[in-house]
């Protein structure tokens, strides 16, 4: 093997092992090598580094993710207009709503959490600045691939298929099409329970005029609460309305 394809070896293994270290909330050298199927002394040599590096930290013997990552998301996020931009309107809807509202973008083919807000009715669920979903399954993932053309929501869909994450969500490729038809027809996305049972959510598109989708804001809550015309017609004006500040303040602030 050249040493290009060990250094890109090398790496890979590196990065699986710090996903791994995030599935399984930290752990010992023996759950992950044998977690990933890899030599002990290959992931202990891994390990090592990237505590060297302060990448990851050595808790008596449980490895753990370090907050290295967080300065550099932090770095990325702090780079990127949309962020600014729509926080303040993430924070409104919250307050108007009493529920979770969210922005979320787009990355390789993953909607990725920049920014979130509770209201003080909201409910604990498992999203967090940083977290990356699959698009299918949620209505911010809908509305961004309803403004994606349809070759890059192919690829999309081929790398990343539409697992089943509740009985509700969307696995049929033609089914999912014909929902982001209605998506751009009415202007915003339903989750009704199709990630988290329970759980409903709506978003609308931020597309600042004359250019490409760049977020989607959204707003969730339980299903005792998240029902007629707030559901309908409530929400979905306030999230309209809030997307049109930020597309507003992205062109011309």
């Amino acid at each position: 093997m050249a040493p290009e394809e060990n250094t890109i070896t090398a790496t890979r293994t590196s990065l699986r092992i710090v996903e791994a270290l995030k599935r399984l909330d930290g752990a010992g050298l023996t759950t992950v090598a044998n977690d990933l199927g890899i030599a002990k002394s290959t992931v202990h040599n891994h390990l090592q580094t990237l505590v060297d590096e302060g990448y990851i930290t050595n808790e008596g013997g449980v490895y753990r993710v370090g907050l290295r990552f967080l300065e550099l998301g932090e770095y990325k996020r702090n780079r990127m207009d949309i962020y600014e931009t729509a926080r303040p309107e993430v924070a409104s809807l919250a307050e108007k709503t009493g529920e979770m509202a969210n922005a979320a973008v787009e990355e390789h083919g993953q909607g990725v959490y920049i920014t979130r807000a509770e209201g003080t009715e909201a409910v604990t669920v498992d999203t967090y600045a940083g977290k990356r979903v699959k698009l299918h399954c949620t209505a911010l993932g809908k509305t961004i691939l309803a403004e994606l053309p349809e070759e890059r929501v192919d690829e999309i869909l081929d790398t990343h298929g539409l697992p089943a994450r509740t009985e509700n969500t969307i696995t049929d490729r033609a089914e999912l099409k014909a929902e982001l038809d209605d998506v751009r027809e009415r202007g915003y996305a339903y989750d009704r329970e199709e990630r988290l049972p329970g759980l409903r959510c709506v978003a609308a598109p931020v597309v600042p005029e004359g250019g490409d989708i760049v977020a989607a804001l959204s707003v969730s809550g339980p299903t005792t609460r998240i029902e007629g015309d707030l559901f309908h017609e409530e929400i979905p004006e306030l999230l309209r309305s809030a997307a049109n500040v930020v597309e507003i303040n992205l062109v011309y602030s």
